[in-house]
């Protein structure tokens, strides 16, 4: 179990939304040091947090991320994008942003990180996936979705003998303005940050943040029907 009270955290995309909202639940539990990333750092607002400039898809922009934040012990991959492009309508250069954002973006952070973590006496890696990765209803969004989910869930054997403990963190609908235009119940971007956050210090594997996550997650064994009711 990890021990966030006095720990040092790196939360990408934490300038808006869930970010945010991690940053200020961090203070809130006595975390000693902050990192928020965003790609424009001027857009971190959070009086305590050190800002990082960071385009996770760019190997040198989070290379000079890593050579800053080298007292880190807790990894949270939040920044993440949804185009959700249609495989067989969408240009394929935005099926592969996708990837590039949602799955090789966090590996690419992991990897630059993992090391440091390491260093310093290991700690915690938090992912922070969705219940698309188990619906593919929203095309190449819920595949990079499941393309994470599987990272991490190999991730989490590979790191563990190295002293790091890996949560995936899986959700619905949550209020920010990348679910401005739906019309649906939501969570609050707090309620996912302190379930997510509870995560980390109990050590769960993976954090399911609402009814609808859970529900789906229950209907993998099951037919696909139930799934998917078009099916039926």
């Amino acid at each position: 179990m990890t021990t966030l009270k006095d720990a040092v955290v790196l939360v990408t995309g934490g300038s808006r939304g869930i970010g945010k909202a991690l940053v200020e639940e961090l203070y809130a539990r006595g975390a000693r040091k902050v990192y928020a990333t965003a790609r424009d750092p001027r857009t971190v607002t959070h009086p305590d947090a050190v800002p990082v400039a960071l385009e996770v898809t760019d190997p040198d922009s989070v290379a000079t991320a890593a050579a800053r934040a080298q007292d880190i012990t807790v990894l949270i991959n939040n920044a993440g994008a949804s185009v959700g492009a249609s495989f067989l309508d969408s240009p394929l250069d935005d099926v592969r942003q996708e990837f590039e954002t949602n799955f090789y973006g966090p590996l690419l952070v992991t990897r630059a990180f993992v090391p440091v973590i390491e260093r310093n006496g290991g700690g915690h890696i938090l992912n922070a996936h969705s219940v698309l990765s188990w619906l593919g209803v929203a095309g190449s969004y819920s595949a990079s979705k499941a393309a994470l989910w599987s990272q991490t869930n190999t991730l989490r054997l590979e790191l563990r003998p190295r002293g790091i403990d890996v949560t995936g963190l899986h959700m619905a609908y949550v209020d920010t303005d990348m679910t401005a235009d739906i019309d649906a119940p939501k969570s609050t971007a707090r309620d996912i940050a302190v379930l997510a956050l509870d995560g980390i210090e109990s050590g769960a594997y993976e954090v399911l943040a609402d009814d609808l996550t859970r529900q789906v997650k229950s209907g993998l064994a099951g037919d696909l029907s139930a799934l998917y009711p078009q099916l039926a």
